[in-house]
């Protein structure tokens, strides 16, 4: 599916899944890892905002934490337009669109438009490492990855205003992991300061990208140790009158693989979603017990 479909699908399915008035005191939105799927998120994102879903608090992970930082840091009628300008400049170089006649080849198409992005990078987003990691000087920057992310930099500093995220009225929470102590840690924009470092530092998933420097901390991709942040909304307010709408983008349930492509596809599907339930049926309990049963 291309990145353009995946966003209008989403878009079509929560604006026709969410037309009812809210009655809890606040909605959270959360957004887990999954790369291009992001795209998913933000399509999602966009039919929210046409049912009037509107987040009090954004929490991401991964490519989530960069659609999160792309919600949080702007005002309610630019944020669709942000994602939508984020998700066409990280797709430009990779947009084959096959006529209908070559349909039957999309995913041979769909193969190359990846081999493209892993050879060249993606606009705004990373760049390949010259040399690669394998000649680079040990414990230098250059050997811990296979991409350098300095250019997501400056597209967030160009598409989110991170001094609305300072002040606090969305609150945002970005999930990583700490490289030296194993643990997760949650950037929010409650108790830290939050920059481009801190959105990058959530979406470094290694081996392809770096680690990320915080206060002296070297931090990795949040999904590492848990993909999705729904576990840290349920730790810090357990007791919120809350509507928690998570972007679900992995099945756990799917056929059988046919092909090698299929398998890593099916492997994720069943890693990431495997998180998604044991959270999701930790709610279940503490709604259970909150209401007596």
């Amino acid at each position: 599916m291309r990145i353009m479909d995946a966003m209008n699908e989403a878009r079509m399915v929560s604006s026709d899944s969410f037309r009812y008035r809210n009655k809890h005191k606040t909605t959270v939105l959360v957004l887990q890892g999954g790369g291009a799927l992001g795209a998913y998120q933000a399509g999602a994102f966009e039919g929210l905002a046409e049912a009037g879903i509107v987040p009090d608090w954004v929490a991401g992970v991964s490519i989530g934490a960069i659609n999160a930082a792309l919600i949080a840091g702007n005002p309610p009628d630019r944020r669709v337009e942000r994602l939508r300008h984020f998700w066409d400049q990280v797709s430009s170089i990779s947009s084959l669109i096959p006529p209908s006649m070559l349909e039957p080849i999309r995913p041979m198409l769909n193969s190359l438009s990846a081999t493209t992005a892993v050879t060249f990078g993606v606009p705004g987003f990373f760049t390949p490492r010259l040399p690669p990691p394998y000649f680079a000087f040990d414990g230098s920057e250059g050997a811990l990855s296979l991409y350098d992310t300095t250019p997501l930099t400056g597209t967030l500093e160009e598409l989110v205003d991170f001094g609305l995220i300072k002040k606090g009225d969305v609150r945002l929470s970005l999930g990583a992991v700490n490289i030296k102590t194993g643990n997760s840690i949650y950037f929010d924009n409650r108790q830290t300061e939050i920059g481009p470092d801190h959105v990058r530092a959530s979406g470094s998933l290694p081996p392809g990208f770096p680690p990320i420097e915080i206060d002296g901390e070297q931090y990795w991709d949040g999904g590492i140790v848990s993909n999705t942040p729904l576990w840290y909304v349920l730790d810090d307010s357990p007791r919120m009158d809350a509507l928690v709408v998570q972007v679900d983008l992995f099945s756990a349930r799917g056929g059988l693989p046919r092909k090698f492509d299929e398998v890593l596809e099916r492997e994720k599907d069943i890693q990431y979603s495997s998180k998604t339930r044991f959270n999701t049926n930790r709610i279940k309990e503490l709604a259970e017990r909150r209401s007596g049963r």
